[in-house]
């Protein structure tokens, strides 16, 4: 509105110069005494490269070529515009009456050249003037203006912001400017080009002179920009908010607004459109637009809160707090059972469409009512969004996932290739759902703690995943796992123990991983359960969905401790269970050597009873004397021998 008002004031400043001496000069002349007036009113060259014509029918008027009006020194050398031709009609009776009014103006190619310098200065500033504090001139009765019709045709504007480092190009425009003599009505319908992008539309306000004063006016707008159906109702304003009022945006695709911006980027998944944009906005004169009780639509989407738009040399950065239903990030292209989109019972191909990180800088709280990716489904969710060069950064505060909570951080950067990667904490998840969902595993069943890090690079989802690196530790409390019974077969060294009706019950499981490559790796994990225990260790191949593990059951069969090796190999979909026979071999080998050992052990504890018997019994019948319990022999032999030595002494000393 800036300049609609500087434009008005310049061509009704070389109307009135022109006209007042229409008849009482030639020509030369009038353009001579026009440049000059407006010199002195604006410190700005009025120039007429060609001669300028008075008419006289049907209007009175003049037309003038090659008009130029020069720029302030602060903004270069050339004109702020040029116009191959400028013509102007007149009422000839309201011009006798002391009144302006102006049948008609049209500007031929004109070319407009708008400077914004580091500081906010406009190269139109002054033209318009300002608003005079004399009071006598306040008390001085007004003229009169009123304008029929001003038309612009094949105009152009250059407008160069040196506070945004940005440039708008606007080519073709057509535009026809309406102010009836009732002056409190304007309109204008203008179309043409905008950074190489269509617009046309139409405003309405009743109260232009306002307008042109920058008082805050009542203005209505629609019309259709860059394919994006637009309507506003509210104010209109050069102090504070340019506009404030009802926005209504319709857009079913974003990559165009995104250039007539200025801003490259901007495309989006078929999901996501079309969009649409509703809500009381106020827009800034540096670019900045605030959006109250704002409502967006991105396909199926649906969010609510408070927005803040930013322009930026790069990207426009976006903050707020919104609040919706469930958002989807899955990728838009359908998932395949083989060939090119997806590996047979493998991760999927389908590239990633990730450009969406690039449109705008973000800080942004959500609440959302889930939110489905490519690996896992959420259920409510509040986070937070910082989103810097492509680089967001998911701050989870609340998510249910699986019968539990996700706490962490989830990166997605996209400005050198797409790479996923975050630090999270898993809290009670329910493994059977989300084992099925995130790789087709239904074989455990329980709850379970994880902590997981983890860093996967490519640009879908099968590259990712075979470029895992990370670590991580697992806590499941009591489960089973599903289709094969491991205590029954340990019981009986049968493989049919195993099947769809089969279960193992546990106790806990706990384990700490690595990853590496796309491979996890694991040499701690246990199990306990009530009538055995396992260990285990091993790969899997989280890439190619692969089992290459060994678990070893301990459990007692009889008065013996039984461990048998158990082999997982195999996909995921189709895990194959077998038998350590080798190791079981080894273990049957160390169960009868102890049991050797033990039975050599009995037969020298038996033959040592025996020799310690017949001992006892040659003692008695040689020293005549019965060995107490618990005596040793020495002792017994000692008493016996010296009860022998006593009686042939009383022998020999004659009794006693």
């Amino acid at each position: 509105m800036r300049l609609l008002k500087a434009l008005s004031a310049m061509v009704l400043g070389v109307c009135v110069l022109i006209f007042a001496s229409l008849f009482l000069m030639p020509t030369e002349r009038i353009a001579q005494i026009a440049a000059q007036q407006f010199h002195s009113a604006t410190g700005r060259s009025l120039e007429f490269g060609g001669e300028v014509r008075p008419s006289f029918f049907p209007l009175l008027g003049a037309t003038a070529s090659r008009v130029q009006i020069g720029n302030p020194e602060w903004a270069g050398t050339g004109p702020m515009l040029r116009a191959e031709e400028m013509e102007i009609g007149l009422d000839l009776m309201a011009l006798l009456r002391g009144d302006i009014r102006i049948e008609r103006v049209v500007m031929q190619s004109p070319q407009l050249h708008v400077v914004r310098d580091a500081e906010g200065r406009f190269n139109w500033d002054g033209i318009a003037g300002e608003p005079s504090s004399d009071t006598t001139a306040q008390r001085r009765p007004s003229r009169a203006i009123s304008l029929t019709e001003a038309r612009l045709e094949n105009a152009s504007v250059l407008f160069q912001d040196a506070m945004s480092n940005t440039e708008h190009r606007l080519e073709g425009v057509e535009a026809v400017l309406r102010l009836p003599e009732r002056a409190d009505l304007a309109t204008i319908d203008a179309q043409g080009r905008l950074n190489g992008q269509a617009f046309q539309i139409s405003a309405r306000t009743e109260n232009a002179s306002d307008v042109l004063a920058g008082a805050p006016s009542p203005v209505a707008l629609e019309g259709t920009v860059a394919g994006a159906s637009v309507t506003f109702a509210g104010q209109l304003g050069l102090h504070g908010p340019v506009l404030d009022g009802r926005l209504d945006a319709q857009i079913p695709a974003l990559q165009p607004l995104m250039q007539m911006a200025g801003q490259s980027g901007g495309a989006l998944p078929a999901n996501y459109l079309p969009l649409a944009v509703a809500g009381q906005v106020e827009l800034f004169s540096d670019g900045r637009l605030a959006a109250r009780e704002a409502q967006l639509r991105a396909g199926g989407l649906r969010l609510v809160g408070a927005l803040e738009l930013m322009p930026g040399a790069d990207r426009p950065r976006l903050r707020g707090q919104l609040s919706g239903d469930v958002l989807d990030l899955r990728s838009a292209a359908p998932q395949a059972t083989g060939g090119q989109g997806q590996s047979r019972q493998g991760w999927s191909r389908a590239v990633i469409d990730a450009s969406a990180l690039a449109l705008f800088d973000a800080d942004l709280s959500l609440t959302l009512g889930g939110l489905r990716t490519d690996i896992a489904t959420l259920g409510r969710t509040r986070l937070d969004l910082d989103l810097d060069r492509a680089r967001a950064v998911f701050g989870f505060r609340e998510a249910a996932l699986f019968g539990g909570q996700l706490t962490g951080e989830f990166v997605m950067n996209n400005r050198s290739g797409l790479s996923v990667g975050g630090n999270m904490q898993l809290r009670g998840i329910d493994l059977l759902p989300l084992l099925t969902e995130l790789a087709d595993y239904r074989r455990l069943q329980g709850a379970g703690d994880l902590d997981l890090q983890f860093l996967g690079v490519g640009n879908d989802l099968d590259t990712i995943m075979n470029s895992l690196h990370g670590e991580g530790r697992l806590a499941l409390s009591q489960g089973e796992i599903i289709g094969f019974d491991l205590a029954g077969m340990l019981r009986n060294l049968d493989m049919s123990y195993m099947g769809e009706g089969n279960r193992t019950v546990y106790q806990s499981v706990t384990g700490s991983f690595t990853l590496s490559e796309g491979v996890l790796r694991n040499d701690d994990l246990r199990l306990e359960a009530t009538r055995f225990s396992v260990t285990g260790r091993g790969q899997v191949g989280i890439g190619a969905r692969t089992l290459d593990y060994r678990l070893v059951p301990a459990a007692l069969r009889g008065e013996e401790t039984l461990r048998v090796p158990l082999m997982i190999t195999g996909p995921w979909s189709e895990p194959r269970f077998r038998l350590d026979l080798e190791a079981l071999a080894r273990e049957q080998l160390r169960l009868d050597q102890e049991r050797l050992e033990e039975i050599a052990r009995e037969e020298a504890r038996r033959l040592e009873e025996r020799a310690r018997s017949q001992i006892d019994q040659r003692l008695e019948r040689e020293l005549g004397v019965e060995r107490q319990p618990g005596e040793r022999h020495e002792d017994t032999q000692r008493r016996g021998q010296e009860q022998e030595l006593g009686t042939r002494l009383r022998g020999l000393l004659g009794g006693d």
